[in-house]
């Protein structure tokens, strides 16, 4: 006989014989029918070929094979009970789990500082490793867990994902203090004069940007390409290039770098970012928390 063969009803039945002593008894202990215990039993002796149980004056008294199924079988049952009763939960102040995240340079640099300052007093044993959506097939690395989550505008991750939006971006002119274009407005004209520095960071919501503006016959003089964000800033500020970015990196590099940023002279549609799970996490405890984490510090 194979573990398959059995049902595991009847060993529930057979528990609660032994405990009970009764087949009256283990009816009202299940909540069934006489006739329906007496009906599981009959299987299991089918089953095992004994008799498993035989009637006395001081009740139903188990045979020797029954006598030795007895530990096993309620063992058994209680590690079962109990993994299925167990809810797993996740206590952030003893935790030493580390996540990782997908997001880009420019993520990073809008993320990591509030995420990492909440974290350091509500986590402090968290780590926390950023990835390159590029880098990876992200979908298949979240569908094994390898990758917690990812931030960002990904329209790629749709099926078995669950997504919930944090903010919407809108792009902006950056360039350093006296450019010509530092003014309240800038026209088409004055963009197309200018000397453009370009991101050129393949599959993000930036990489449609370039996109949208050669569709749009917009003529840039471009000076100068680079893979990513993190010197931006210092070469606005020490040069005349500009730069078409989000408004929340603009604000940034005006806070920390003086620069100034003024709204776009082209219709560039705004993007929404959001943050992105795969559904065989969605319930778990760890994740949960890291998605609300995100969620009250990020969203609108």
């Amino acid at each position: 006989m194979e573990l398959k063969d059995v049902d595991l009803n009847l060993l529930v039945v057979f528990d609660q014989l032994l405990r009970q002593g009764t087949v009256s008894g283990t009816a009202r202990a299940m909540n069934l029918s006489q006739p329906a215990v007496s009906n599981a039993l009959a299987r299991l002796r089918t089953l095992l070929g004994d008799q498993l149980f035989v009637r006395s004056s001081k009740g139903m008294l188990p045979t020797p094979l029954a006598q030795e199924l007895a530990e096993p079988v309620s063992h058994a049952l209680e590690s079962l009970q109990a993994t299925l009763s167990h809810k797993l939960t996740f206590d952030p102040l003893r935790s030493v789990r580390a996540f990782r995240i997908a997001m880009t340079d420019i993520g990073e640099v809008h993320f990591i500082p509030p995420l990492m300052g909440a974290l350091g007093q509500r986590a402090p044993g968290v780590t926390v490793t950023t990835v390159r959506n590029t880098a990876v097939d992200l979908a298949a690395e979240m569908s094994q867990g390898r990758i917690d989550l990812a931030v960002g505008h990904l329209p790629e991750l749709s099926t078995e994902f669950f997504q919930r939006r944090l903010f919407q971006q809108r792009y902006v002119c950056l360039f350093r203090p006296g450019h010509a274009m530092d003014k309240k407005k800038v026209s088409m004209r004055d963009f197309e004069a200018a000397e453009h520095v370009v991101v050129t960071a393949a599959g993000t919501g930036h990489a449609r940007v370039d996109e949208l503006l050669a569709q749009g016959g917009v003529q840039r003089s471009i000076r100068l390409r680079v893979p990513h964000f993190v010197a931006l800033a210092d070469i606005i500020a020490t040069t005349d290039l500009v730069a078409t970015v989000t408004w929340t990196f603009a604000e940034r590099c005006a806070r920390y770098f003086g620069l100034r940023y003024v709204s776009h002279p082209f219709a560039l549609p705004a993007i929404q970012i959001n943050l992105f799970w795969h559904a065989r996490y969605h319930r778990d405890p760890a994740n949960q928390w890291l998605r609300n984490e995100f969620i009250e510090l990020f969203s609108e």
